[in-house]
C-alpha cells in the first residue's frame, strides 16, 4: 500500500492513538494496529480496524474527560 499523500510506503504498526469524542472528551486507544508512511508518518486505519474502533468509541461515557481503552480486534 501507498500513503495517499506523499505516495511512501505504508507499514503495519502498533501504536497508541488518541480520538476527540464530542466537545471536551479524548479517548485514547491503546496498542491500536495502524499503517504508518516511511516517508511522512501519515496514519491510516484499515477498514476492519475502523469498524471496531466505531465500536469502541460508540459505548464511550461522554461525561469523561479522558478514558484509556485497550484495542482489541
Amino acid at each position: 500500500m501507498r500513503c495517499r499523500l506523499c505516495g511512501g510506503p505504508l507499514e503495519q504498526r502498533v501504536t497508541d492513538f488518541p480520538f476527540k469524542i464530542g466537545d471536551s472528551s479524548i479517548v485514547i486507544l491503546k496498542a491500536l494496529p495502524v499503517l504508518q508512511c516511511r516517508q511522512c508518518g501519515e496514519t491510516e486505519l484499515e477498514h476492519a480496524t475502523m469498524l471496531r474502533v466505531d465500536q469502541l468509541l460508540a459505548g464511550v461515557d461522554m461525561s469523561a474527560e479522558l478514558e484509556v481503552i485497550r484495542f482489541a480486534a
